[in-house]
């Protein structure tokens, strides 16, 4: 069972700010949890074979296609400021 203390030392742990009605919803919150975890801990699931998701997942890739492309001289007339063939940026400090 969630104790409030337990709660304290979460939100501490989380950096969080609770005030006294705070705590004590969480605390409620989170025994509701654990006790519906318990009803679920009751059922027999032996026949039910393990799952990561309840419906199939696939991904859907499309074929990599050589097409159209700018030219160099097409993409660095978009450009705010070149240097030679390349788009020139401002330099990021490290500070």
């Amino acid at each position: 069972m969630i104790n409030k203390k337990d709660v304290e030392h979460v939100a501490l742990l989380g950096r969080l700010e609770l005030n006294e009605a705070e705590k004590e919803i969480y605390t409620q919150q989170l025994n509701d949890i654990l006790k519906y975890a318990e009803t679920l801990q009751s059922l027999d699931t032996a026949d039910i074979a393990p799952t990561a998701h309840v419906l199939p997942i696939k991904n859907v890739f499309r074929e990599d296609l050589v097409g159209q492309h700018l030219s160099n001289k097409q993409v660095l007339a978009n450009a705010p400021d070149t240097e030679g063939n390349f788009i020139k940026v401002p330099k990021i400090s490290s500070q």
